[in-house]
């Protein structure tokens, strides 16, 4: 995440700071961890349906988005941004207090916890951590002005944005500073949070994955045209957990907005951008479907899913946080949303042809006028909300996308596993394990698993 510029030079270079004010990415200490206080909402029973245990955590800067405007039913968590540390262990003043007093007071009533976001992106600057967290009274001063902030504003806990300690000395600072936090904000019953890059965090230590509640994956800002695509939700992931993070405390981010230039959501859709796509006048971001199917994986894989940020959001249907929270409950997802396991389908292209698996004999293609055997498939259950084909006893295969897809597999690996995603017309587009989608290629030449987005050769209609 990143902070903001004073109210004045907001107004004066809105432009920049919304290219700036995104979460972005770029030897251990020995005491055991304290036990992690307890982070269930205190929302009455009956009034979300967001499965229990799992968080969907929201940012709201101080600079952008009301209060009025939040929906807080389809929320866990929201973490105010931000606030900016000093080496001497100060904290700067809280911008638009009575925005912050409102929202505690609002969020509460809703059953939502409210956590102060100290840091983030601070344009590259993040030598206030640095210097207090490499000496133990300044450690000291930090904490017991947090511990102060968060009992002031009768806070929830707080969330440390310093996203980049450097490896060996800083990456040890860090942890002594977590642990200092942990221990005095979960002696009270508070949270810890962090916020972390999508992957190759070596500077934060093992050790600190038992002093925090849970870590927010900054899985977005990557490179490339699209910065968000559903294999970095599916890399960081796996990163984290793999390193040692409990899935209960590994927290999906998701982007509110594209890039490049830095665009909100809204203003995408606005501009003339589908909420069923990835890409718009060569901006990357995460339409409704990608949503959804990042929200599924966050499911299965992690134990929460985490939103920057909550002001760049569209309303009504096409609303990211709702279609986050469809998913999870069920909402208003369609019958169609959940893929028919073990029937027996065909799949129409654009051209209005038929997908044939060709017998397993030569690549896959969409350009069957009627369909015989080879034009159906057997949807079977790949585990983890993904799908594999099954035609003629083989299996269809992505090839990785790396050359025309086959349907020659005995076996189903990782290749052969895809996500089925319904969009809002009924048409299901599928996504392999390379975050790629496959595509009809309109029936003039075998068919690929390369698409970075789905379009209309990208759907197929689902029959008998």
């Amino acid at each position: 995440m990143k902070t903001k510029f004073n109210s004045f030079l907001l107004l004066c270079v809105a432009a920049v700071l919304l290219a700036l004010s995104s979460c972005r990415k770029d030897n251990n200490l020995s005491p055991s961890a304290p036990t992690p206080s307890p982070d269930a909402p205190n929302r009455p029973l009956g009034t979300s349906a967001i499965p229990a245990g799992f968080k969907v955590v929201g940012y709201l800067p101080s600079w952008a988005g009301a209060v009025n405007q939040v929906q807080y039913s389809k929320l866990t968590h929201i973490n105010y941004a931000f606030v900016i540390p000093n080496g001497s262990g100060g904290l700067g003043a809280i911008d638009n207090v009575s925005k912050l007093q409102s929202l505690v007071s609002t969020a509460h009533a809703n059953g939502v916890k409210v956590s102060i976001s100290i840091g983030g992106w601070n344009n590259g600057d993040d030598s206030g951590f640095e210097s207090l967290a490499a000496n133990s009274g300044t450690r000291t001063t930090f904490v017991n002005n947090v511990l102060n902030m968060v009992n002031q504003y009768n806070l929830d806990g707080a969330d440390i944005d310093w996203e980049y300690p450097n490896d060996g000395a800083s990456a040890n600072n860090y942890s002594a500073l977590m642990l200092a936090l942990s221990n005095a904000l979960h002696a009270q019953g508070k949270l810890l949070t962090a916020a972390v890059i999508s992957s190759d965090g070596s500077s934060i230590n093992a050790n600190v994955f038992g002093y925090v509640d849970f870590l927010n994956l900054m899985a977005y800002d990557g490179d490339g045209p699209n910065h968000s695509p559903y294999s970095l939700a599916q890399t960081s992931l796996n990163y984290w957990i793999g390193r040692g993070l409990p899935k209960a405390k590994a927290i999906l981010g998701v982007p509110f907005y594209g890039r490049e230039p830095y665009t909100s959501y809204a203003d995408i859709l606005a501009g003339g951008g589908s909420p069923n796509s990835d890409t718009w006048n060569g901006i990357g971001y995460n339409g409704i479907p990608t949503i959804k199917s990042k929200t599924s994986l966050a499911l299965s894989q992690g134990g929460g899913i985490m939103m920057w940020e909550l002001s760049q959001d569209a309303t009504g249907a096409n609303s990211l946080l709702s279609a986050i929270y469809d998913q999870l409950s069920g909402g208003t997802t369609p019958p169609t949303g959940n893929p028919p396991i073990g029937s027996v389908i065909s799949l129409k292209g654009f051209n209005n042809a038929y997908v044939s698996g060709e017998n397993g004999t030569t690549a896959m293609t969409c350009t069957r006028t009627t369909a015989g055997d080879t034009e159906h498939f057997t949807v079977i259950d790949a585990g983890g909300g993904k799908i594999s084909l099954r035609s003629k006893a083989k299996f269809v295969s992505s090839e990785n996308g790396t050359q025309a897809i086959t349907c020659n597999r005995a076996t189903a690996s990782d290749w052969e596993k895809f996500d089925w995603i319904v969009a809002a017309d009924g048409k299901v587009t599928l996504r392999g394990n390379n975050g790629k989608f496959i595509s009809s290629e309109n029936g003039t030449q075998a068919m690929t698993c390369n698409r970075a987005t789905a379009s209309g050769w990208e759907a197929f209609t689902v029959g008998n």
